[in-house]
């Protein structure tokens, strides 16, 4: 558990130790934005290796039972988190190399989260520290759920020093809060503008990594009562 616990804390301080703060800058001005972008990617592959290395080899006990109805409903919350992955993948203003389109109404996804992606890995971490309820997934798990969450007003937070005006505006029209600029009359949804593909390709993705759970991970998503 002990290095499962000091891979969780390499990833979690990669992502909000470095990626989140002022180091970021000083990194940036020795080495470049390139530079730092390729081997912010390399330090992010490797923590993410020694991660999954150590939860497969780290020893567990369990810490609660999720029930049965529990575990179903588990399940169908993943099935928004695979939507908004499917979504996020358009261009935005708040993914990497997004920053060309902070000046631009929010569109499609944006307009219910300006984070589709986080928050669908946030979704997928909880699903997971929940329905798993041992100690190693805590750990495993909740190293995502914190990056997923943190990152969020990170990434604000940059972008509103890299162009303050274009962010103030996309600020007013987006939420971190999924629905919550459409809920306080900010912004409107538009389900044209998202299209069909993603809910149609994030359900297709969902049904099957339901179906193919017990054969890639050895863990039926829903086990019988």
């Amino acid at each position: 558990m002990l290095w499962l616990l000091l891979a969780a804390l390499l990833w979690v301080g990669v992502h909000v130790g470095i990626a989140g703060t002022a180091l970021r800058g000083a990194v940036v001005a020795r080495i470049g934005e390139n530079g730092f972008r390729i081997g912010f990617s390399l330090l992010s592959f490797l923590a993410i290796v020694l991660l999954v290395a150590a939860w497969r080899g780290a020893e567990t006990k369990p810490l609660w039972f999720a029930p049965a109805w529990l575990r179903w409903v588990l399940a169908f919350v993943m099935l928004p988190a695979f939507v908004l992955f499917v979504a996020s993948l358009r261009k935005n203003p708040t993914a990497v190399g997004g920053d060309a389109l902070l000046g631009a109404e929010p569109h499609g996804i944006q307009r219910v989260t300006r984070h589709p992606m986080l928050w669908s890995f946030a979704l997928w971490a909880l699903v997971h520290v929940i329905g798993n309820g041992d100690s190693a997934s805590l750990v495993f798990f909740g190293a995502f759920l914190v990056t997923a969450l943190a990152g969020m007003p990170s990434i604000d937070a940059k972008l509103a020093k890299r162009a303050p005006q274009a962010w103030a505006r996309l600020a007013r029209a987006t939420s971190i809060l999924p629905f919550g600029a459409i809920l306080a009359g900010r912004n409107r949804l538009v389900p044209g503008e998202i299209g069909w593909l993603p809910s149609v390709v994030g359900a297709v993705a969902w049904a099957a990594l339901l179906h193919l759970h017990p054969a890639l991970f050895g863990v039926p998503v829903i086990i019988p009562g």
